[in-house]
């Protein structure tokens, strides 16, 4: 196991205003598995778990019957987190060995994300979790075409959650899950109305995680979902365009025969994202790197990249790298030719660090 996979997973729990954060927040913080989170909100007021609280510790933390500690984030992210952290080492608070962020509605999640990595205080202690999002299924189509943070917010998810469906009638439900679903193909649809909700599914089972991170990358690799959603180029006469809520966002992904050199796949990744990291929502790999067995995993959020995860086994039969993008204004092609490119001035035999 890695340092870095022994770090506090941060959850981030996003939505447009009114999707049903709360809501989702209240019934996991009740579920027995939550035991050891702490949880960070924007606006205390609004949360509305005054049932729930047991103790005071000060002006900004307290103690949930579910053993999880609840703060408000009054001013710097950075700096709650680290007195978050700081008050457990002293044993103020309990220790928690995982955090979830609650957003305000009208958030971009990406520069919490950034925090997380830039932060030399942070970067040494925790790590990002799942970015798990609510929409509200009466309202999806609306709020998807009108607002860039809605598509934003569900592009960059790791677990969806479908809201309101118990009080919308079905063909509403069902034009708000043909909406999701091309603008990010790979993450789960969870309905909070008829599924249940897990709390290790949406907060637990994240790609980083020793136990579970080998079927998370099988889920988002599924080529069952992918074929069912991914696009061609923009000439592609078969291209399967995405509705008017999309924002120009879409889901793709590519796949290599051959391994991909290491160290000519990093500065393509690097440089890509200089040059177009506003417009790369979202990328995920499985590489098949020269003289490595295993696989080497990637992830990043825009501009942010994790750290290199190593599997102990290719999930799957299919020994080939695959990368997966959800993008937003950016031609497919020019993505496929810019790594051939990169690949053509590989030099063979190096290995990810």
């Amino acid at each position: 196991m890695s340092a870095y996979e022994t770090f506090v997973p941060v959850n981030l729990l996003t939505g447009f205003l009114g999707s049903g954060k709360t809501t989702l927040l209240q019934r996991l913080l009740a579920a027995p598995q939550m035991d050891g989170t702490a949880v960070l909100i924007n606006e205390f007021g609004e949360v509305g778990l005054d049932h729930l609280l047991l103790e005071h510790l000060d002006e900004e933390t307290v103690i949930l019957q579910s053993g999880c500690v609840c703060c408000t984030i009054r001013d710097d992210l950075s700096r709650a987190i680290r007195e978050l952290l700081d008050k457990a080492e002293k044993g103020t608070i309990p220790p928690f060995d995982r955090l979830v962020i609650e957003t305000t509605g009208l958030a971009d999640p990406t520069p919490v994300v950034s925090t997380l990595m830039a932060d030399p205080v942070l970067r040494h202690h925790v790590r990002l979790g799942n970015v798990v999002t609510t929409v509200d299924a009466l309202n999806a189509e609306r709020h998807l075409a009108e607002n860039p943070e809605s598509v934003k917010q569900v592009a960059v998810a790791d677990r969806l959650v479908l809201t309101k469906t118990d009080i919308c009638d079905e063909d509403t439900a069902a034009r708000a899950r043909a909406v999701l679903k091309p603008l990010n193909p790979s993450a789960p649809l969870i309905e909070a109305a008829s599924d249940e909700i897990d709390p290790d599914l949406l907060l637990g089972h994240d790609l980083v995680e020793p136990r579970s991170k080998s079927a998370e990358v099988q889920r988002w690799l599924s080529r069952d979902a992918l074929s069912a959603h991914s696009h061609g180029s923009e000439t592609d006469p078969n291209r399967h365009d995405l509705n008017r809520h999309d924002r120009g966002i879409q889901a793709f992904a590519l796949t290599f025969d051959k391994p991909l050199d290491w160290t000519a796949f990093g500065f393509w990744l690097t440089m890509l994202l200089h040059a177009h990291g506003d417009r790369v929502l979202r990328v995920k790999g499985i590489l098949n790197v020269p003289d490595m067995e295993t696989p080497v995993v990637i992830h990043g959020v825009q501009q942010v990249v994790h750290p290199p995860i190593h599997l102990e086994r290719w999930p799957d039969a299919d020994r080939r790298s695959r990368l997966v993008f959800i993008v937003r204004d950016l031609d497919r092609a020019l993505i496929e030719r810019s790594l051939a490119t990169f690949n053509r001035l590989a030099k063979p035999g190096r290995r990810a660090a």
